[in-house]
């Protein structure tokens, strides 16, 4: 990998395109007049070739050429998974409940 690339790490907030999703990173800076801690985030989109990301992770992005009219990062690995719950029970749970 190239040093010179920017690389952030964030959390994926939508997968609903193809080969495509939308991370969000966070920076926390500290206020130049009130000095008071301020947490920013910016979202960015990036090529996720396989589609294995999942809204949750929190994936490793990485700066890259333009590859459309907003895309210009690339997901280079998921750090961690999202802990997915099992919907399914609940749901059949409240099915029962409403009969």
């Amino acid at each position: 990998m190239d040093k010179n690339r920017k690389t952030r790490v964030g959390k994926v907030t939508s997968n609903k395109m193809q080969k495509t999703v939308v991370v969000q990173v966070e920076n926390l800076r500290r206020h130049p007049i009130y000095r008071k801690v301020v947490r920013q985030s910016s979202r960015f989109k990036a090529h996720d070739e396989n589609n294995s990301c999942n809204i949750g992770d929190v994936v490793r992005i990485v700066e890259t050429r333009p590859l459309s009219k907003d895309k210009r990062w690339r997901v280079v690995e998921i750090i961690q998974k999202a802990n997915v719950v099992d919907d399914i029970k609940g749901d059949s749970e409240k099915a029962s409940q409403e009969n």
